[in-house]
């Protein structure tokens, strides 16, 4: 390490080296020189030779720093004094500093004492050299440094960093693709963007072949990925979701797949990343998805909206909107209490809705409003209302509402839904007896697992009486488990048997 390369004492070498340990970078030692004294100049004369420029700049900041002046002052100092046969790694630092710090080196360099207009005409001239050493760089073993290269000669050299890259590509093979396509993909991280849209923005006709190139090792990249987006585990997923990232239009194909995902999180994180890739803000890719009348196509954009400023304005607006269709300003009603902003006026704006002639608008009004029934009990009569509604989809809503709040003073009512005509109410009856069922409840429920031609229902019934319990939910469960048709069916009755102390 360059430590050991710089401080020849024994005794402080054992003291300072150990910081590259914990500092995590090849410069970490050189700010545990601070402390030392007498000051150690010749271990920062010494690291002022590194190849690394991060240690070279590192000895420069430190030896400002014991000395009471400015670190460009001294970097001027330093390259001005250089002798100009041998003052390159002198050059490249200053070039690189600037650029770190998002100036040319001669604006970096003006305020740098009186030697700065010199140090600055250094560089200048320097120019062709700099250039070539950092694109030396971009081909380094090690991702990061080829990243931070790229940036830096972009950065020097007044361009963007993929107009860097396809330069650097005009004279390199195409063996060496992915180092270069890995260096641009470290610099759109670092400036929080996508290579996709570093290469759009910079695009020209005559470019055309050297980013078909890029493209191509790109592709490659999201063929290896797009196993991870189907894997069970839904973590593993969002983090394959948030991987795309860096690629932005690029992943388009993956990410609109990743929209029809089983699992909220996964859609709204795709949601995000979309609509960064298509350079909009999420609000406004959100609104032209809703304008289609899609509800399929809409929901993940209403899901990802939940968690943005002025999602209460967009929500309410959207199940305003009469042009739309009901199933889009359902599920807008339906995702509002997931939204934080007005919160205390929400019952005023919502209890319209109840009334709607759209019976999934009236579905999500019931669901929106069952959220803040408990700081308004004038709202309870509204959810017990809504078991009347001549619509299934609303009765559902009421059922999964009280199922919510645990309202067991309405098991009864519940049980007696288990004989509609609907099977989205029959299912949605036998769920809410999950929560609210008594024994009194178990013979409705053994009979819709027995002879419900639904398996929804069936696996809803099963999921009850798993719950519930008793001799005669654990014989329709172990009947269920060892006859039903349908395999789902079986695999949840004998789960809720392993609930009821069963082993199978």
């Amino acid at each position: 390490m360059s430590c050991q390369r710089h401080v020849v004492d024994s005794t402080l070498r054992a003291r300072v080296c150990k910081a590259c340990l914990s500092g995590g970078r090849v410069d970490s030692w050189v700010s545990a020189l601070e402390d030392v004294r007498p000051a150690p100049r010749e271990a920062l004369a010494s690291a002022r030779k590194d190849a690394d420029w991060r240690v070279r700049w590192a000895s420069v900041r430190m030896d400002a720093k014991l000395r009471g002046t400015s670190e460009r002052r001294l970097l001027a100092e330093w390259v001005a004094t250089s002798p100009s046969a041998t003052d390159l790694e002198a050059c490249v630092t200053a070039a690189r500093a600037a650029a770190a710090a998002g100036q040319s080196a001669t604006d970096f360099l003006k305020g740098a004492g009186p030697r700065g207009p010199e140090a600055a005409a250094r560089v200048r001239a320097r120019r062709e050299a700099i250039r070539e050493a950092l694109e030396v760089e971009l081909y380094a073993e090690e991702v990061p440094v080829r990243g931070a290269a790229l940036l830096h000669l972009a950065g020097f050299l007044g361009r963007s960093p993929a107009r860097v890259a396809l330069d650097a590509m005009a004279s390199r093979p195409e063996s060496t693709d992915a180092i270069t396509a890995g260096a641009l993909k470290a610099v759109a991280a670092h400036k929080d963007t996508s290579v996709g849209r570093l290469l759009l923005d910079e695009a020209r006709p005559e470019d055309e072949a050297r980013i078909n190139r890029l493209f191509a090792v790109y592709s490659e990249e999201l063929e290896a990925l797009r196993p991870a987006l189907t894997v069970a585990d839904t973590l593993q997923r969002r983090k394959a979701v948030l991987g795309l990232r860096v690629y932005g239009p690029l992943a388009r194909k993956e990410l609109e797949r990743a929209l029809g995902d089983s699992d909220r999180s996964v859609r709204r994180d795709a949601a995000e990343t979309l609509a960064e890739a298509e350079g909009l803000a999420l609000r406004l890719a959100a609104e032209r998805r809703v304008e289609t009348g899609d509800a399929a196509v809409a929901r993940p954009w209403l899901e990802a909206m939940v968690r943005e400023k002025g999602c209460a304005a967009f929500l309410l607006g959207t199940v305003a909107d009469r042009s739309l269709p009901g199933p889009v300003r359902g599920d807008a009603l339906t995702l509002l209490p997931d939204c934080e902003e007005g919160a205390r006026e929400r019952a005023g704006r919502v209890a319209p809705y109840l009334n709607d002639p759209e019976p999934l608008v009236r579905a999500g009004a019931v669901r929106a409003l069952g959220a803040v029934a408990a700081r308004h009990p004038e709202l309870a009569g509204a959810t017990v209302r809504a078991l009347q509604d001549p619509a299934p989809e609303v009765v559902a809503a009421a059922l999964e509402v009280m199922a919510g709040q645990r309202q067991t003073s309405r098991g009864d009512e519940a049980a007696e839904l288990l004989d509609s005509e609907h099977p989205m109410v029959r299912a949605a009856a036998a769920r809410a007896l999950e929560q609210m069922g008594r024994a009194s409840h178990v013979k409705g429920l053994t009979l819709c697992l027995r002879e419900d031609p639904v398996a929804d229902v069936r696996v809803a019934a099963a999921q009850a009486l798993g719950r519930i319990g008793g001799p005669q939910a654990a014989a329709a469960l172990s009947d269920a488990a060892a006859r039903d048709p349908d395999t789902h069916v079986q695999h949840v009755s004998r789960e809720g048997l392993r609930r009821l102390g069963f082993g199978l």
